[in-house]
């Protein structure tokens, strides 16, 4: 029986070990240490970010921009529906009100054309989700958001090396969160990263990090003591995920080109199928690079979607859907103003993502597409 093909398989390159090694030998493992700064001395300088700091999740960074924010009970925060739930759940903590967006009809990100109609004397946030690393259209929506002056935050989870007109994913919006989940481009195990990109919020993003003090700027030497100043939490991860991260880094044009490389073996042995009409394939916008991150097919009903996933299953291939519509979720359901958001649900219905990771040969990938093109053509 042929291998199995993991939908993810983390992938390790050496310097992860030696780093992670260096650290426990230097008895420093708690946060902020050595290779934090590391980490973000590398994402400051090669994409211009203005500030970041290193978090335990991507969920913990979208959690301090929403404190940051200054979100509070009755305040409207746009989001996508077709997200994950920490896109919208870090607001909700604040007591914000969800005004979902529908995704374009070509792609899974936010239709930008819609959003002024979602905007009322309440909105505060529009959270930007940069579907599979390919950018939303920015440029129309930040001179939107900066025109009511509403916040904008990019939840760049997927979007590590992604750009948009050139300009890097998570420095155009006034704060990003990224993820180094081990099914990310770049991985840590668990952990994430929030940048922030504009001065007003710099001094009270390292405090909420600091879990509430100013303790970073007492190392610094900016303060004689340092104590309780602000809310916050614990928010920073172990120098063990921040070592490990930096020896990812190491590797991350080796890691874009490859799974890029990896994306267009699928794009074309896949083309045939899309133009013979029986899916769709990614739809990369014209301002948008790809990062590689996730490649996707769209299948044609929930009941098809189905039945391909169950026969890559039983030939050992790994293949999964995404989010469910947020507003269909049982939690927030109820709490959604009842419109039809119809191209959200159309992708959480029938969008199917195939295996991609570093340990995948070609051979893998043809598999892959040999089984697709079986199942719909016999």
């Amino acid at each position: 029986m042929e291998h199995v093909i993991r939908f993810n398989h983390p992938y390790l390159f050496g310097p992860e070990l030696e780093f992670v090694n260096q650290a426990i030998d230097a008895g420093r493992l708690s946060g902020n240490g050595d290779f934090t700064k590391k980490c973000h001395r590398f994402f400051e300088e090669r994409f211009g970010f203005r500030k970041c700091l290193l978090t335990t999740s991507c969920t913990d960074a979208l959690e301090m921009a929403a404190i940051l924010s200054q979100i509070e009970p009755g305040d409207e925060v746009i989001v996508p529906a077709y997200t994950f739930v920490s896109s919208a759940n870090a607001f909700v903590l604040r007591g914000a009100k969800i005004v979902f967006a529908d995704s374009n009809a070509e792609h899974p990100n936010l239709d930008v054309s819609r959003l002024e109609s979602l905007i009322t004397t309440k909105t505060k946030v529009i959270v930007v989700v940069h579907y599979g690393g390919a950018a939303c259209d920015m440029d129309p929506l930040m001179e939107l958001a900066n025109s009511r002056g509403i916040l904008v935050v990019e939840d760049a989870a997927q979007a590590i090396d992604a750009t948009y007109k050139g300009r890097p994913l998570g420095s155009i919006g006034h704060l990003a969160a990224f993820s180094f989940h081990e099914t990310k481009n770049v991985v840590s195990g668990e952990g994430g990263m929030l940048v922030v990109n504009d001065d007003r919020f710099i001094q009270r993003s390292e405090i909420i990090w600091e879990k509430g003090t100013n303790r970073t700027a007492f190392f610094r030497g900016e303060v004689d003591k340092y104590g309780w100043v602000d809310v916050g939490s614990s928010f920073l991860p172990s120098e063990l995920n921040a070592a490990y991260l930096f020896g990812q880094l190491q590797h991350l044009d080796e890691i874009t080109r490859r799974r890029v490389a990896i994306w267009n073996q699928y794009h074309l042995g896949l083309e045939k199928l899309e133009d013979a009409g029986f899916l769709r394939r990614p739809d990369i916008p014209t301002d948008a690079s790809n990062n590689g991150h996730v490649y996707y097919v769209v299948c044609s009903s929930l009941e098809e979607r189905t039945r391909l996933i169950d026969h890559l299953k039983v030939r050992g291939i790994g293949a999964v859907f995404h989010y469910l519509s947020l507003q269909e979720s049982p939690y927030y359901g109820s709490k959604h103003d009842g419109r039809a958001l119809p191209n959200a649900d159309r992708f959480a219905n029938t969008l199917v993502r195939l295996p991609l990771h570093l340990h995948l040969t070609e051979a893998d990938v043809n598999r892959v597409v040999s089984e697709i093109q079986t199942f719909f053509l016999g």
